[in-house]
């Protein structure tokens, strides 16, 4: 049963979670499973490996003295809502905006975000390239996260300039972090990013190392980033 992998999975992390929480993240595992029929949400569907690779893989992002009541986050290019759902229902107290490019991903969003009565939460239908020239999210945020696969260089052109200045973009890494990282220097810098700390990090019953990168926001972003669709990939900084 899902609750019981969830309660497993937390404590093996070092963290309690109530039995609400427990509650919103077991109907968020159903409706993932149920919508996941239907559209390709995740590869991963099995309760364990949710528990731990989805659901306190994004907790991972988690740090108290961010996170804290009233705190704005955006998570760009949320998916199904990875990391962004798990730490708002960890951290009830922020409000969140999640952007996705895809319109159905964004239905089911809301969907999960109805179902377990979350409040404060924004579901936006935006490519980030898009959202950072909205003078509604540009530089108005005090934390970006993201998960998406795209390397370090290319996401800090995504999620820094969402960031206020003073504010962090933490960006959730697999086990090639240190590379990513060295590549993504120049690019940080540009952005305006000022001072960059990492947390590695261990999911329990993996043996894979992870890591959280933290970038502070030191300076506004200039005006020319993020570029259109597609430069930074083809184009890295």
């Amino acid at each position: 049963m899902f609750i019981e992998e969830m309660k497993k999975a937390a404590s093996g992390y070092g963290i309690e979670l109530s039995e609400k929480q427990l509650e919103q993240f077991n109907r968020y595992y159903e409706l993932l499973v149920e919508w996941n029929k239907v559209m390709n949400l995740t590869a991963i569907t099995e309760p364990h490996e949710v528990a731990v690779k989805h659901m306190i893989d994004s907790l991972t992002a988690y740090d108290a003295s961010l996170f804290t009541e009233g705190a704005t986050v955006i998570d760009v290019g949320t998916g199904a809502g990875f990391p962004g759902l798990p730490l708002k229902i960890f951290a009830p107290g922020i409000k969140l905006t999640l952007m996705d490019s895809l319109n159905k991903r964004v239905r089911f969003l809301q969907t999960v975000v109805d179902e377990l009565g979350l409040q404060d939460v924004a579901c936006v239908h935006a490519r980030a390239e898009e959202g950072a020239r909205n003078k509604a999210y540009r530089e108005q945020f005090d934390i970006a996260v993201s998960r998406a696969v795209a390397r370090l260089p290319i996401l800090a052109e995504y999620c820094l300039p969402f960031v206020r200045r003073g504010g962090h973009f933490l960006a959730l890494k697999g086990m090639q972090y240190q590379e990513e990282e060295q590549e993504a220097v120049k690019a940080i810098k540009v952005m305006g990013g000022s001072d960059t700390q990492t947390r590695p990090v261990k999911l329990p019953g993996l043996e894979d190392v992870r890591a959280v990168i933290d970038i502070t926001k030191g300076m506004p972003t200039p005006k020319a980033y993020p570029r259109k669709a597609g430069t930074p990939a083809k184009n890295p900084l």
